[in-house]
């Protein structure tokens, strides 16, 4: 039992020392981290990616809240708590539609636009919000981001 744990401590390390050496400046790039994560799931999951001044993650991708077939709660506490304490200079958001379809629902725009809000009253840049789907004949993108389609105004 303590080796098993000890075990699973030193790949969760070497996971986030891993991780902070990613650099994430683009929407594919916030795709590429989670894809296969989310790709097998039948339930919405939100996930926050904490970056530094230069974009850098620090440490793994975060998930936040698990939903339900189609919805996933999401508060604002939650997405900042640990961005908080981590002192993140910025934060990416990403979920997934198990439906496949990555279109974004009203709801999705409306916790997006909550989300700005309050990253610019704690000084937190919320760079944007990508929904991961799956590609299909109608679509060449598996994924979504609300800042390229320009549905909100995302902070610098």
């Amino acid at each position: 039992q303590v080796l098993k744990a000890a075990l699973e401590l030193a790949r969760r390390m070497t996971e986030e020392s891993q991780a902070e050496t990613e650099l994430v400046r683009t929407p594919d790039d916030a795709a590429r981290l989670l894809r296969e994560t989310a790709r097998p799931l039948n339930h919405e999951v939100f996930w926050v990616l904490l970056l530094n001044a230069k974009n850098r993650l620090m440490g793994a991708p975060k998930p936040v809240t698990k939903g339900l077939l189609d919805a996933s709660l999401i508060h604002p506490r939650e997405v900042f708590q640990e961005a908080i304490q981590r002192l993140s200079s910025a934060v990416l958001v990403v979920h997934n539609h198990p439906s496949g379809d990555p279109s974004p629902s009203a709801e999705d725009i409306q916790v997006t636009r909550q989300l700005v809000e309050a990253g610019k009253v704690l000084g937190i840049r919320v760079l944007d919000h990508v929904i991961l789907g799956k590609a299909s004949g109608d679509r060449a993108s598996d994924f979504y981001s609300l800042r390229q389609a320009g549905i909100v105004e995302f902070a610098g």
